[in-house]
């Protein structure tokens, strides 16, 4: 019995270092369908980072495979210049594998949101209550899509992923991540947003809440009367080339968890990131509007503040991506456990990196990742580049 998965212990070590890979084996999950259309092909011009040496935290020299294990790393990718070239599966994973994203899903929700805002079908100044009229009755009544966008909401949310008492411990009972510990549990993701409540002015401070995105995916699908799941397939998915069907959990009314209950292959993972490189096109093929891929790296520092200042000094989030540099063009996907897609236009690259830290948070082997993708973008570029990312 103590070996076995279970709701209570998947997400936790070593459990998921087997889960993680395996949720359609843990947790009802809805498909994410690729569709018909052709995959999009990614040439390769390999080169062997193996050897390459990446400076740690704590001072050591290693190479890139030891970094990778030292950082309980799954699948890691580079692509530069539109090609692949470097791709390393471990603990099991292979190129058919599909991997939990985490919150990375929130920035692929995202930008079916900008889809669907250049075509007119959303309003970024609209309250939410307008899309979803139960919102009028809770702490999101008068906030807008763009609130929810930059996470900068007045409506609390304690964002405490090792507290089953808090906000986000009621989110995970009820998304279906964990099991019920009283009848007053809520039964579905919809009605942990109604009973959330409004202690600050909109528009003001950035603060990290996960459910600001589940928000924002309600009225994606009041505005179109889709599911989540299908709208990503018909906008994004079955548009972008991808190579295999991805997947969401679900809660027990059926919503596909936007926050980070996403699974998809780590080439697939690649193809969004290179698709957001080509400023939302894929060939010829307008997918997101360029206006929103630019607004993805054009944050706001001055609403930064408390510990996320002290992990981007110069950093913002915006349209449910982090920016480590105001300065900079790059931003990125994140998710708790390791999860990354970074990108980052100036040096035509994307990195993706899954994995199964044994925290939700680690500073550390996020530093170490920063020191790794610093380290081949140095030896790819060779171009003199400063850390990337911080933890």
């Amino acid at each position: 019995p103590e070996h076995r998965i279970t709701l209570q212990n998947w997400d936790k070590p070593p459990f998921n270092r087997w889960s993680f890979q395996r949720v359609r084996e843990v947790l009802p999950t809805t498909p994410v369908r690729r569709g018909s259309g052709p995959v999009r092909e990614l040439p390769r011009a390999e080169q062997d980072l193996d050897a390459l040496a990446v400076e740690t935290f704590d001072g050591r020299t290693i190479s890139l495979m030891e970094l990778f294990d030292e950082t309980y790393t799954d699948g890691f990718l580079v692509i530069h210049r539109g090609a692949i070239v470097y791709e390393r599966y471990f603990n099991g994973m292979n190129a058919g594998s599909l991997h939990l994203s985490q919150s990375v899903a929130k920035s692929f929700c995202a930008t079916v949101a900008g889809i669907l805002i250049g075509r007119g079908e959303m309003d970024p100044d609209a309250p939410l209550s307008s899309y979803v009229p139960e919102f009028a009755k809770c702490g999101y009544g008068t906030a807008t899509l763009r609130h929810v966008l930059d996470m900068r909401s007045g409506v609390k949310f304690e964002e405490a992923y090792t507290d089953p008492a808090s906000h986000m411990g009621l989110l995970d009972v009820a998304s279906g991540w964990k099991p019920k510990r009283s009848a007053d549990d809520p039964d579905n993701v919809f009605e942990v947003i109604l009973r959330l409540e409004q202690d600050r002015e909109h528009g003001g401070q950035f603060q990290y809440r996960s459910i600001e995105t589940d928000a924002m995916a309600f009225c994606m699908e009041r505005a179109t009367g889709t599911r989540l799941a299908d709208l990503i397939s018909a906008e994004l998915w079955s548009k972008m080339g991808a190579e295999c069907d991805a997947d969401f959990t679900v809660d027990s009314a059926g919503y596909a968890l936007g926050c980070g209950g996403m699974s998809a292959t780590l080439r697939d993972y690649g193809r969004f990131g290179q698709m957001h490189l080509d400023r939302g096109a894929v060939g010829d093929k307008r997918i997101v509007p360029e206006s929103w891929i630019d607004q993805c790296a054009e944050g706001d520092n001055s609403v930064f503040h408390g510990p996320y200042r002290e992990f981007y000094p110069n950093g913002a989030y915006r349209n449910q991506f982090w920016i480590g540099d105001v300065d900079r063009p790059a931003y990125m996907a994140r998710g708790v456990f390791g999860q990354l897609i970074h990108i980052d236009p100036e040096w035509e690259m994307v990195t993706v990196k899954l994995s199964t830290w044994p925290d939700f948070l680690n500073p550390v082997l996020a530093w170490n990742t920063s020191q790794a993708v610093t380290a081949i973008t140095r030896e790819l570029t060779g171009a003199e580049v400063s850390r990337q990312l911080l933890p």
